[in-house]
């Protein structure tokens, strides 16, 4: 190993644009059960599968449809 290296011609890494991002969030419990299962199925932690559902929920620009029912007391 060398005392030292020259680090002047480095480039910076061009795949540090898609690394992963850790954050923090509320998901109900039936939902990552639901996730887990079926994560299992394929045999893929279910992070990654949640991961490439939201992945492909954005590549196809899809949206959300809610639709807000008014309750009846």
């Amino acid at each position: 190993m060398k005392e030292e290296y020259d680090f002047s011609e480095s480039i910076k890494n061009p795949y540090t644009k898609k690394l992963k991002k850790q954050i923090t969030i509320r998901i109900e419990a039936d939902t990552i059960m639901y996730f887990k299962k079926i994560a299992a199925e394929m045999d893929i932690p279910y992070q990654n599968l949640i991961n490439l559902y939201l992945r492909d929920c954005a590549l196809k620009n899809r949206k959300l449809a809610m639709k807000w029912e008014a309750s009846n007391p």
